[in-house]
């Protein structure tokens, strides 16, 4: 059983930056968790703390219930994998695997069967006398993995370990590293500014901003539901309208919609794939900026009036075209006041008011 605590940590640096601010999370065992946000939000200052490579300014940090908080980085039960590889290029690989157990007083046997174990486990099998510098990229974080696996950690710490690959190595290797995180059930704190990363790795995902918690939920949830406007907008693509509700009905520009909201301004929030459009030959709710074919789906950008723009996905880019008119159907919508949540529709229960028709 591994289990980590973080208890109300804080992280402020002598220039008086605050990084982390009063931050608490409990990890499960065997669970993989996702420290999502911008730079500067604080997650790999957090991540830093937990291996013992910064300090906290205050609060505590367990690991099934022996407190970490000040124990340096080489007596944690961690293994951390950072960005940059961090490999010893004078050393071959079998050795760059070997060192952190050699310091430890390892038997030469029991290096020989981990080392070559935890390379069969990240698919580098007989790689063990290749140097690092004739590795590509993905084979040196997957070296750098295995370095942090094979000590045989309670906790895994990855440090956006992906973001100086290519699009295509890094997707098949968050693959690989999920399928050992669960075949080991290894409890595991993963940074990332990367949305796709997050929600196709993660248990769970913390969102985080300005060093505080925005939300903590499953993917799928932080995805459908986001309890804040930041959130909604972080995570993948979002359509926001600044607009205001009088009589239960929400307007932006020309386009409104029933919600059942006391007066106000508010902030609606409608996913391009919750966003139905259909083609208004005498007007609409707005007119066809671009339309862009991605094969699986198409991408409709459209302008409201006042410069409100908008985007739709459609499973036919072809029946649009630019400068048509169009009318909006949202499917799904959340509706935000003073950074809160206040209102939320499923698919199928939104019904859309048309635009009035301004003759000339």
């Amino acid at each position: 059983m591994s289990v980590l605590k973080i208890n109300d940590v804080s992280k402020i640096f002598p220039n008086g930056t605050t990084a982390v601010d009063s931050f608490s999370l409990d990890v499960a065992d065997g669970e993989l968790v996702c420290l999502l946000g911008p730079s500067g939000s604080g997650k790999s200052t957090l991540l830093r703390m937990v291996g013992g490579f910064e300090t906290p300014t205050s609060g505590a940090m367990t690991i099934d219930g022996e407190d970490i908080t000040y124990v340096p980085p080489e007596r944690r039960p961690t293994g951390m994998v950072f960005q940059s590889h961090a490999l010893w290029t004078h050393m071959n690989v079998f050795n760059n695997l070997a060192f952190g157990l050699k310091l430890r007083k390892v038997s030469a046997e029991e290096i020989r069967r981990r080392v070559e174990g935890v390379l069969d486990l990240v698919g580098l099998g007989g790689y063990g006398l290749r140097s690092v510098t004739q590795l590509s990229g993905g084979q040196q974080q997957r070296v750098a993995l295995a370095r942090s696996l094979v000590l045989e950690p309670k906790i895994l710490l990855l440090d956006e370990p992906f973001a100086s690959l290519d699009q295509h190595l890094r997707e098949r290797l968050r693959e690989e590293v999920r399928d050992i995180q669960q075949r080991l059930k290894i409890t595991t704190l993963f940074v990332t500014h990367g949305q796709d990363e997050a929600l196709s790795m993660a248990d769970r995902i913390v969102v985080m901003r300005d060093g505080r918690t925005e939300q903590i939920d499953r993917p799928d949830i932080v995805y459908r539901a986001p309890l804040t406007p930041f959130v909604a907008g972080f995570i993948g693509s979002m359509n926001t309208l600044e607009g205001s509700v009088s009589n239960g009905v929400f307007t932006a520009a020309n386009f409104s919609v029933p919600l059942p909201i006391s007066n106000g301004a508010a902030i609606l929030c409608v996913r391009p794939e919750a966003l139905e459009i259909s083609v208004a030959p005498q007007g609409g709710h707005g007119t066809v900026h671009r339309v862009t074919d991605y094969g699986t789906h198409g991408l409709v950008d459209l302008a409201l009036r006042d410069g409100v723009r908008v985007k739709a996905m459609v499973s036919h880019p072809d029946l649009f075209r630019l400068g048509q008119g169009v009318t909006l159907h949202p499917k799904a919508m959340a509706a935000y006041r003073n950074d809160i949540l206040v209102h939320r529709t499923a698919a199928g229960d939104s019904v859309v008011r048309q635009p009035e028709r301004q003759d000339a």
